[in-house]
């Protein structure tokens, strides 16, 4: 049987929810559930998706989703389906460009607006934590674990961590977070998403609303994320068992062969796999 309703986990999935100006208010809601008071948006607007990195091999990072408040705070908002090598080098890399991006204003004083880096994660980062929650939340802290610096911050939220039942919802983004997670499988309604929003969000992910070019698209991106995921189990648990650098290198290669027959864009295949150029020419 069809799904009713969308993937989140797909790219266009999750920019139909929270990419878009007709969703905007979806994306909002959703983020005033992780901000502290003083930086809850009323209103926001969608940046440029892609910046131009200042390095040699001059690659783009791609945003899913860069949007910045109303009072000018920075927001990376994405969806990460895949464990790459370097996970939290390329967090810290990403939120380089809000910053550089502030000092093009002139007479510019050095005062930077807040950064968030919010990723929904579809793997879990760091299996051998103590702490098992499925939110982390990191700042800069000096070595008396005091924050150093209050405009940075990295909000990751590993889904496969987030089990709880419909019974145990206790919050507003308990909700949010169920929904995300279990959309594709909703053949109606629940009564506890009876809320405008959680409504408005069902409205923009019933699959009988698109036309032929959106259905034709999620389709397409659909099929990316299946094969890609099926890769990744695979290639992963080999790699655990393997526990061999090369195995780790051919499974980034397969990664890359999958994304490749997709039709995925070079600039996204490095930075799921952590390919060079010259490893991903030779494909």
């Amino acid at each position: 049987m069809k799904a009713k309703y969308i993937n989140p986990y797909t790219d266009f999935g999750f920019k139909k929810l929270f990419g878009e100006e007709a969703s905007k208010d979806l994306l909002i809601d959703f983020l005033n559930e992780l901000l502290p008071p003083v930086h809850r948006i009323k209103d926001l607007s969608f940046k440029n998706l892609e910046q131009q990195g200042n390095i040699e091999t001059e690659r783009k990072a791609i945003f899913d989703i860069h949007c910045e408040s109303e009072r000018g705070d920075r927001f990376i908002v994405e969806m990460q389906k895949a464990k790459i090598r370097f996970f939290k080098d390329r967090a810290v890399f990403y939120t380089t460009f809000p910053i550089r991006e502030q000092a093009e204003k002139e007479d510019w004083d050095f005062k930077l607006t807040p950064i968030y880096c919010v990723a929904l994660l579809d793997f879990t980062f760091d299996d051998d934590r103590e702490k098992k929650g499925y939110i982390s939340n990191v700042q800069l802290k000096d070595q008396y674990c005091q924050v150093f610096y209050d405009k940075l911050t990295y909000i990751f939220i590993e889904m496969p961590r987030f089990n709880k039942n419909e019974e145990a919802l206790e919050t507003h983004f308990d909700k949010w977070l169920y929904f995300l997670k279990h959309l594709e499988e909703f053949d109606k309604i629940p009564d506890i998403f009876r809320e405008e929003i959680f409504l408005q969000g069902f409205r923009r992910a019933e699959i009988a609303g698109f036309d032929e070019k959106q259905l034709a698209e999620y389709e397409e991106s659909l099929k990316v994320y299946r094969d890609l995921k099926g890769v990744i189990d695979t290639s992963y648990e080999e790699g655990r068992v393997e526990g061999k650098v090369e195995g780790r290198r051919e499974k980034d290669l397969e990664i890359a062969r999958e994304m490749k027959k997709g039709g995925e864009p070079k600039d996204k295949i490095l930075r799921f796999t952590g390919l060079t150029m010259e490893e991903l020419e030779e494909i």
